[in-house]
């Protein structure tokens, strides 16, 4: 067995299609077929169900692909050892995000490239439920999401940070003199908020919930920059976490006014798969992690700006 074989498998579970599986690998397409049934032969296992297109896996085929995912982890985690060894970090992290905790990201990606400049970072743009996932098949080395999720499965927790709420409002509006505001005045407001598929909303809902309000906001994006651009425009108002003014800030001619809350704040923090041995690129961004006081850094901005 040949890791480039596992290699295959992996592109071809990606991909879903045998030529882009064979270009991502940057190989001929009867050069990934053939390396996939020697595969087979060598385990005596039919691994893809034949047709014409790729139709998916065999029962035998998905354990064989977990364990590749694991075997190709493995590997990448011996490399980033040996290279420890050689004094000089190096490889890919691979680190997923959700989009909002996407904005304060920065905080630990730059001192972390400073710190170790031979490493290159892949930050995706991620939902919570696909970090959960790619997490647990060797996709993804470490995530910054909710750590109060209790899709996460398995993980090792490092919290970061307590997600806060404020009202970002035209400085016209009727509401943006307010120290404070409760959620139920908010929910009277003409609003643009990220959909109900993102946890954020979710949380959000509930609060509206709480405080006895039902939430119908006119525009709903998925992502937090578009959220910005419709609200920058005066017509709307928004509800956002704390963490959106480091990257965002406060639009010109608009206000941020905290609002009241009892619950207990979402939490956001660094998880990896409650696997050994570590990725030692992760292991590498938990080390600075403890070190960078990214709570301290965003009530400091927030102070700025409310």
């Amino acid at each position: 067995m040949l890791l480039r074989q596992l290699e295959y498998l992996v592109a071809l579970a990606k991909e879903r299609h045998f030529a882009r599986a064979a270009a991502a690998c940057h190989v001929s397409q009867p050069s990934l077929s053939a390396g996939i049934r020697k595969l087979e032969q060598e385990l005596g296992v039919s691994i893809v169900l034949r047709a014409r297109r790729f139709s998916g896996f065999t029962p035998e085929g998905e354990r064989v692909l977990q364990w590749a995912h694991r075997i190709l982890a493995e590997c990448d985690a011996l490399r980033q050892d040996l290279s420890i060894m050689r004094e000089s970090l190096t490889g890919v992290l691979r680190i997923g995000a959700i989009p909002t905790a996407l904005t304060a990201a920065s905080l630990l990606t730059a001192p972390f490239c400073e710190r170790h400049p031979r490493v290159r970072i892949s930050l995706e743009s991620l939902s919570s439920r696909e970090i959960t996932r790619r997490l647990a098949e060797f996709e993804l080395d470490i995530a910054m999401t909710y750590v109060d999720d209790d899709e996460l499965g398995a993980v090792r927790v490092r919290p970061l940070y307590e997600e806060r709420y404020l009202l970002l409002t035209p400085d016209d509006g009727r509401l943006a003199e307010r120290e404070s505001v409760g959620w139920a005045e908010v929910a009277a407001l003409p609003l643009c908020l990220l959909t109900p598929r993102m946890r954020n909303r979710r949380v959000l809902d509930r609060l509206f919930a709480a405080a006895g309000a039902t939430v119908v906001p006119m525009i709903e994006t998925d992502t937090v920059s578009a959220l910005y651009a419709h609200v920058a425009t005066h017509r709307w108002s928004s509800v956002i976490a704390h963490a959106w003014l480091h990257m965002f800030r406060t639009p010109e001619g608009m206000r941020v006014v905290p609002l009241e809350t009892t619950a207990p704040a979402p939490q956001i923090g660094l998880v990896t798969a409650d696997h050994d041995p570590e990725p030692i690129l992760a292991r590498a961004l938990l080390d600075l992690a403890a070190e960078v006081d990214v709570r301290g850094e965003l009530d400091r901005i927030l102070r700025e700006h409310a």
